[in-house]
């Protein structure tokens, strides 16, 4: 069965930066964990090093997910390699997952143990922003998945289905000019003033600066989607719950829905209700099998 006849039987399942419920996200531990429980796909975000390669980290900076300090974009691959990815989830690393040197992950690295899956599957890219590198980002993202192969007309790598995402309006744009629509996700949800200032550290003015550039990238993202300019929609599960109407008009509109991130039993539930056709989440192996038992009981 390929992935997009399994769509028909139950939405396909991606695992938010690997199987991150269970070790910590991007590593290889966390990828290799998320193939072997059955994921069709999986996501990532991409950040650049000072020397342009693409790593998989979610935060512009290091200080959440590492031992290390300060932006990514001032250090080096080599730099980066020095710095343990994995103990602050406090998961013991199988052996057969790797050494903890190893859990730091390039786009290319990445690909390879998509390769080696031996099944179809997908990977969703997300491009993080604001980058200090802006739209050159998208750029060498796409400029290595084509020096490993990838077919730009049809966004396949192999075994791999590759599909880009961003909440840049302008990042989406930019990617729509290399990429089919039908590979291109234009994520969405609601800006929280409070969570931005919180989560990055700001202050009242900073922060709320920064959450009006934000909010008029969120209407300029409804804005895109509403007139189907992506063949993909990517709205949170918050923003499902609270904007029903509008993602009912999107959904009938016949793009394909991918909502993140989806750990709930109660949240899959609304998404199997709606005919959602992708969910990503920290938890594949519990989606897939909740997924598995409800169709059993039809």
């Amino acid at each position: 069965m390929t992935t997009d006849e399994s769509a028909t039987a139950r939405p396909l399942v991606y695992a938010h930066r690997g199987a991150s419920g269970a070790f910590a996200e991007h590593t290889r531990a966390a990828y290799l964990r998320a193939i072997a429980d059955g994921a069709d796909g999986v996501e990532c975000d991409i950040h650049l090093t000072r020397d342009q390669h693409a790593v998989l980290l979610h935060d512009a900076t290091l200080d959440r997910t590492s031992d290390g300090t300060g932006p990514v974009a001032d250090r080096t691959l080599h730099e980066l390699r020095q710095l343990d990815f994995s103990s602050w989830k406090g998961a013991r690393i199988p052996d057969a997952y790797g050494a903890k040197s190893t859990q730091l992950l390039t786009l290319p690295e990445l690909l390879v143990l998509l390769q080696a899956a031996g099944r179809e599957i997908g990977l969703a890219i997300e491009l993080k922003h604001p980058s200090p590198f802006q739209l050159k980002l998208e750029d060498r993202v796409l400029e290595v998945l084509r020096s490993q192969g990838w077919d730009p007309a049809t966004s396949r790598l192999g075994n791999i289905k590759v599909s880009f995402m961003s909440f840049s309006p302008d990042s989406v744009k930019h990617l729509l000019k290399s990429v089919p629509a039908s590979a291109v996700c234009q994520l969405v949800d609601d800006v929280d003033v409070e969570e931005i200032r919180e989560e990055l550290g700001l202050g009242a003015l900073t922060g709320g600066a920064l959450a009006n550039l934000m909010r008029a990238a969120q209407v300029e993202a409804e804005r895109i989607l509403d007139d189907c300019e992506t063949g993909l929609a990517g709205p949170g599960i918050d923003y499902v719950r609270s904007h029903s109407r509008t993602v009912r008009r999107w959904l009938n509109s016949g793009r394909r829905f991918r909502v993140w991130t989806v750990d709930s039993e109660d949240d899959v539930a609304l998404c199997q209700e709606l005919g959602v056709h992708e969910i990503t989440t920290n938890r594949p192996a519990q989606v897939l099998a909740q997924l598995s038992a409800g169709s059993r009981s039809r």
